[in-house]
């Protein structure tokens, strides 16, 4: 069944996603963009996360790294003006700069 009609997100594939880590609506957004649209949705992938135990939360609990690989591409530092980004998103244009006119 259809929990999310806007991008054609299933139940099994929330719970999928939920077995894999994502413990929270926003965490299924960010693997499927289920919930980014309407949002007529959200509520319906919170009754299917629930209040049970959340794998990430737990791996922490046992001091234990909560993701094990890296999910996103994202550098650590925003490009600055002007510069290529490696994640494929359009770079800033750069500042305009004055023209200088001879006195």
């Amino acid at each position: 069944m259809y929990v999310c009609s806007c991008f054609g997100i299933t139940e099994e594939q929330v719970r999928e996603h939920a077995a894999a880590g994502a413990c929270t609506p926003r965490q299924i957004a960010s693997e499927s963009k289920a919930g980014t649209d309407c949002g007529s949705c959200v509520r319906r992938i919170q009754g299917i996360l629930g209040r049970g135990a959340c794998p990430r939360r737990a791996a922490l609990e046992r001091g234990e790294p909560a993701l094990t690989a890296p999910t996103s591409t994202a550098p650590t530092a925003a490009p600055r003006r002007g510069e290529a980004d490696p994640a494929g998103f359009p770079a800033e244009p750069a500042p305009a700069q004055p023209l200088r006119t001879a006195a």
